[in-house]
């Protein structure tokens, strides 16, 4: 990011989005002056039992990936955790972000809590932050901005349901996780993250939230994205029990070269870049 001392003869207008979850780290550069991207990558973390070493991974995968280490116009880091609720501008009061995850999360009273603006939905996501993870990145940067990655899954489904009117149920699907995000022409109806082992835990977590909402199997439009193709064991599965399935790639991007595989894979650090 630009101090207050830079100029534009500074600038290199290349800006870089940051994903970090405890299972992978995920990122892309943006070319600002082209408005491309120029590259994607992404990191599977060790697996731990310990946070600290998790912790201690991410930062030593980011200082010595040379591309990591480039000179950047501005940074954005996504912390991608399930420590996190929207909650309705109607209901939200910035004095009492705890009581809004204590329903869902362990909260302790030394835990760091904030929240993201959805802009034009009249919500925010309260939700933990990496703190530890965020103080490392600063020896790194210098300065940079965060918000949580839901936030942008969210606010940019939100968009692309503009119009219509027939309820549809989006599926981010991660290593071992989903998000499920169901939405009607700008409204959003519900959103949940599910842990996931099997197929058969994955449809039935999908089809359970489809009955709670009563959206018939028979009718509804269901979109997968993220870590899925036509060939993933979840995709077939969901095929099976729901007829009108696909893969969810409606806005990719023809002019900026992004194909079929990193959009969906990479739809949030995407659309993180606008």
């Amino acid at each position: 990011m630009l101090t207050s001392s830079s100029t534009i003869l500074d600038k290199k207008y290349i800006k870089l989005v940051l994903q970090i979850s405890l299972t992978e780290i995920s990122f892309c550069i943006f070319d600002t002056l082209k408005k491309t991207i120029d590259t994607f990558g992404q990191y599977p973390l060790p697996k731990s039992a310990s946070f600290t070493d998790v912790e201690t991974a991410i930062i030593q995968f980011i200082k010595q990936t040379p591309i990591l280490q480039s000179k950047f116009d501005d940074v954005i880091v996504l912390h991608n955790n399930n420590l996190m609720s929207f909650v309705p501008q109607a209901f939200f009061n910035e004095d009492y972000l705890g009581s809004y995850l204590q329903y869902n999360v362990k909260v302790f009273e030394t835990d760091f809590i904030t929240f993201d603006v959805i802009e034009n939905y009249e919500m925010n996501n309260v939700y933990i932050p990496y703190v530890n993870i965020n103080n490392s990145l600063l020896d790194c940067y210098g300065s940079f901005n965060y918000k949580h990655a839901h936030s942008i899954l969210v606010k940019k489904v939100l968009d692309l349901s503009k119009n219509n009117d027939e309820p549809q149920m989006f599926v981010h699907c991660q290593q071992d996780n989903f998000q499920l995000i169901a939405v009607k022409n700008q409204k959003l109806l519900l959103f949940n993250s599910f842990e996931f082992k099997t197929k058969e835990d994955f449809i039935y977590y999908l089809l359970f939230t489809a009955e709670q909402l009563q959206l018939n199997p028979e009718s509804f439009q269901l979109k997968l994205f993220g870590n899925i193709t036509k060939e993933s064991e979840i995709y077939q599965i969901a095929y099976k029990y729901v007829r009108n399935v696909s893969l969810f790639i409606e806005n990719i991007n023809l002019e900026a070269a992004i194909s079929q595989e990193d959009y969906l894979k990479n739809f949030i650090l995407i659309h993180a870049c606008e």
